[in-house]
């Protein structure tokens, strides 16, 4: 690569409101066809729910990670809820896409990812943290495909090589704002990678 990498990562989860599967589906047609391999947090019960996009996803040669079985605020659990959550996850994951999740890990919310006895758990199930420099915001339903666009492109540029960007697979908005944030970024000389092509991918979250 020879131009500053950006990482698009996608959180792949039950939404909090109604969403259309089909939108996952067609945001990987728009990345196949935009060339762009990605990364995606898939949780155990979404990949239990939805296995044929699951598949499709680890098929398309996109990198896969853990995003927690339940989606609940891993600092809430027990020590024994982490292990069991994170776990769980992964013997699904593996079971619908016939790969392993490890060794890339996601908080749902980020909840977790400065917690000391959150983080113990993750790095003794096998994994490392992965936050992310630039957020979308996508979970907002305010907020439109052109701003969207416009703060992920922003933040990217603002933060230079080696920027990982949040995004979800369900709201509308991402799929209708994906190409504009892909065109622009490739004029403006960025290459897209997976998070494991980057070794100083972020483990906390912006504040």
């Amino acid at each position: 690569m020879t131009g500053p990498r950006v990482a698009l990562t996608f959180d792949a989860e039950h939404s909090d409101r109604p969403a259309n599967l089909g939108l996952t589906a067609t945001l990987l047609a728009t990345l196949k066809r935009k060339g762009v391999r990605a990364t995606f947090f898939v949780q155990g019960r979404w990949a239990e729910a939805f296995p044929e996009v699951a598949r499709a996803i680890a098929a398309g040669g996109h990198l896969v990670g853990n995003h927690s079985h339940y989606h609940v605020r891993m600092p809430l659990l027990t020590d024994a809820g982490l292990t069991e959550d994170i776990e769980e996850a992964r013997r699904v994951i593996v079971a619908v896409t016939g790969v392993d999740p490890r060794p890339w890990f996601r908080c749902p919310f980020g909840a977790g990812a400065t917690d000391a006895r959150v983080q113990a758990a993750v790095v003794t199930a096998g994994y490392r943290h992965v936050g992310w420099h630039v957020a979308g915001d996508d979970w907002e339903p305010s907020r439109s495909p052109e701003v969207i666009a416009a703060d992920v492109v922003g933040g990217v540029l603002a933060h230079g090589d080696g920027a990982v960007v949040l995004l979800h697979t369900w709201p509308t908005a991402t799929l209708a704002a994906l190409d504009s944030i892909v065109t622009r970024l490739t004029e403006a000389g960025h290459e897209f990678c997976r998070v494991d092509e980057l070794p100083d991918a972020p483990a906390g979250v912006p504040e």
